[in-house]
């Protein structure tokens, strides 16, 4: 592991309780190998992986409060469910904190937890990889899911963004409009492929 990351990882192990920061590892070394697999930048994906949930511990209020101080935009779901404000508060103190300058990096922190229409490669390689490292609770349909991220990775975003809106509706928990928009821009991608 290069220094950087070494650097970083010990000063997040303060940061994170002991099961996020293991979580953290495994989407780090997870989006390493779907960077391998699909020819993306393995550095930028360790990076993005280690810092995606940075701010996830920090207590609701707070994230509210830190939203409103450095001005990033909260919604109204994101302010009925403050836990969805990790990834952007994240991607924020990762360049004030951890001196991340990459945009790439920051972007794939920003949308790791609802998707956005036609990310990049890394952007998708960090929201698959936090979905199924291998420490994550065995969701429905996780071993597909698990196979298709090394086969085809826009199939396994879209089956991914359809089974986490079914267990959200199911459950009548509100859904981010981005989430929405990004499964109907994968479906619709999906459609024309095949057509």
């Amino acid at each position: 592991m290069n220094h950087r990351i070494n650097k970083i990882s010990k000063k997040l192990q303060k940061e994170l309780d002991k099961e996020r920061y293991e979580h953290t590892l495994g989407v780090m070394y997870t989006a390493s190998a779907l960077a391998m697999c699909h020819n993306a930048n393995i550095e930028q994906a360790l990076l993005a992986g280690l810092l995606h949930d940075c701010a996830k511990c920090i207590p609701n209020e707070k994230k509210i409060r830190l939203c409103r101080k450095y001005r990033l935009e909260i919604s109204d779901v994101e302010l009925k469910n403050p836990s969805l404000l990790h990834a952007k508060l994240g991607a924020f103190i990762a360049k004030k904190k951890y001196h991340v300058e990459d945009y790439e990096i920051l972007c794939a922190i920003k949308s790791h937890t609802t998707g956005k229409p036609a990310m990049t490669l890394l952007e998708k390689i960090i929201y698959i990889a936090d979905y199924i490292e291998p420490g994550r609770a065995e969701l429905p349909n996780m071993v597909e899911v698990r196979r298709l991220a090394f086969r085809d990775i826009d199939e396994c975003l879209y089956r991914m963004l359809e089974d986490s809106l079914k267990y959200l509706k199911s459950k009548k928990l509100p859904v981010d409009e981005m989430t929405e928009k990004t499964y109907h821009y994968y479906k619709m991608t999906l459609n024309d492929q095949e057509g």
